[in-house]
């Protein structure tokens, strides 16, 4: 909590003109955004008890139709996507406005991708 990973998706949706439009999902699970033929949904799965409710209310289904940012994935890790790209916040408690991000890709696509971003 507080690591930063709704600031993180603030900046994702910026870099798209979709800034006036974030909020988190905390409550409602999944927020979408759209801008021309572009989908993004930013999920908040923290407060889902199990994956079979992610299961429930279609949440694999969204994979195949866009960008999908995921608060919390790992509570719903058997749901994931073969290859995704996993993104780790670390707070750093004696500088309180400093994060660590680690890239961790899963599948050949985000490996390829890090490589040639020489990360």
């Amino acid at each position: 909590m507080g690591a930063g990973k709704t600031k993180f998706t603030e900046g994702f949706l910026s870099y798209f003109g979709l800034e006036e439009e974030i909020s988190s999902p905390t409550f409602t699970i999944v927020n979408e955004y759209h801008i021309n033929t572009l989908n993004i949904y930013h999920f908040d799965v923290y407060r889902l008890s199990s994956c079979d409710e992610f299961y429930a209310i279609g949440g694999e289904q969204y994979f195949d139709n866009g960008i999908c940012l995921i608060e919390w994935g790992e509570q719903i890790e058997e749901a994931l996507p073969k290859e995704y790209l996993q993104i780790r916040f670390t707070r750093d408690f004696e500088n309180e406005t400093k994060r660590t991000l680690t890239l961790e890709p899963h599948g050949k696509k985000y490996e390829t991708i890090l490589n040639e971003l020489h990360l």
